[in-house]
């Protein structure tokens, strides 16, 4: 094989599979249904023509017809008017008509025959021209259907390969990170000194309202002499009892004036 021939053979088949790859079944349906429905009006057109050479051979062949029976009555009058010279002319003519209107017969009956030809077969294209449209449609039916079903299948293969799945794994490892690491602030946030500092000075407020209370109390009237002595104690800084051990007093201390009173 020479070199032209393959370079020719390898050309033709890279066309073909280029062609291949953008040839679109549905739109190539699409353009055969309208090359068919286009071929229509050209095809009326050529059966009208024929149908239309047909009706002036009738016209010409019923006008010869008249010009028969017109020569032959005129020959009959030259006869009888002894005018052999004008009925020998006349019969001419007849004659020329009669030819004539023989050859159009035949003329008229080869044109009825195109005519119906022509009507059958614009009858047959039309026929065939709606059942090849609706097996068109189908096909474009099934084509759409395949194309659906194509980039269906590509998106189920894309989610199996884990693309999708993978960056919501890594979207969500770093949403945890984050989580983790506010959390770890804020328990340090939660656990430094300037916090364990609030907690002190709040249960140093607790002491003092708790003391404010005792005073009050005892200012009243509402101690007994073991809660002053107590109290006093607590005034002082005495050591001998925790404020724990105060508030048990003055709370037994309260319970048995309770008591008393009742």
């Amino acid at each position: 094989m020479g070199l032209w021939a393959r370079l020719t053979r390898v050309f033709r088949a890279s066309t073909g599979a280029a062609l291949d790859r953008i040839e679109n079944p549905e739109l190539v349906l699409q353009q055969t249904i309208r090359d068919m429905r286009d071929r229509v009006p050209e095809l009326n057109n050529s059966v009208a023509q024929v149908m239309a050479t047909e009706r002036l051979l009738i016209k010409n062949s019923e006008n010869l017809e008249k010009q028969v029976v017109e020569l032959d009555s005129k020959i009959k009058a030259s006869v009888k008017m002894g005018r052999d010279d004008i009925a020998t002319a006349y019969i001419g003519q007849l004659q020329q008509a009669q030819i004539d209107m023989e050859r159009t017969g035949g003329q008229l009956e080869h044109a009825s025959l195109a005519s119906k030809q022509a009507l059958k077969a614009r009858d047959n294209y039309v026929l065939n021209m709606k059942k090849r449209t609706a097996e068109a449609m189908q096909l474009i039916s099934a084509a759409k259907q395949a194309k659906l079903q194509e980039q269906l299948a590509q998106t189920m293969e894309t989610f199996n390969i884990g693309d999708d799945a993978s960056t919501f794994n890594e979207m969500r490892e770093k949403i945890d990170r984050r989580v983790a690491a506010a959390e770890a602030k804020l328990q340090l946030g939660a656990s430094n000194v300037d916090t364990q500092m609030q907690d002190i000075e709040r249960e140093a407020m607790d002491i003092q309202l708790q003391d404010k209370l005792l005073e009050y109390k005892q200012s009243m009237g509402m101690l007994g002499s073991g809660s002053s002595t107590s109290s006093k104690q607590i005034g002082t800084g005495s050591t001998e009892k925790s404020d724990e051990h105060v508030l048990d007093d003055v709370i037994v201390n309260e319970i048995n004036e309770a008591k008393q009173s009742n």
